[in-house]
């Protein structure tokens, strides 16, 4: 039996230095989207990195990343933008596995990581009724 999530969580982003994001759990979302604002492109050993800024807490979090695509995503308000995507490891709970998060702006967002259904699926069901089911105190 697959773990239970609320429609709200805190998660951890490890590999970035971001940790008890509290993040929306949106099944009617496909890809995952996390705030922030791309500062540069770059290479390092022969591979695509995008660095990055996480505004989040009151403060700039300066994050890299492997970018493994940058395509068009169609928002909640049935724009579609291009953006930056990148993989890295994220945890909900106990659960830690890579995603892939698309980088946006979500300044006017409640919360600052929106956690879609590509990411959720074969990991965890989705009791929208609650919140902080895996979020330890």
């Amino acid at each position: 039996m697959l773990p239970a999530v609320g429609w709200r969580e805190l998660v951890d982003l490890p590999k970035l230095g971001l940790e008890r994001i509290p993040a929306k759990i949106d099944t009617g979302a496909r890809t995952s989207s996390l705030h922030g604002h791309v500062i540069e492109q770059f290479e390092r050993d022969g591979k695509p990195f995008v660095r990055f800024s996480v505004d989040w807490d009151g403060e700039a979090h300066t994050c890299e990343a492997v970018q493994v695509d940058r395509r068009g995503i169609t928002s909640s308000n049935g724009e579609t933008q291009q953006r930056f995507v990148i993989k890295t490891p994220l945890r909900i709970g106990t659960t830690e596995f890579r995603a892939e998060l698309s980088l946006a702006d979500r300044s006017v967002m409640q919360f600052p990581i929106l956690i879609g259904r590509t990411a959720l699926r074969r990991r965890f069901v989705v009791d929208s009724g609650l919140s902080w089911l895996q979020s330890r105190a």
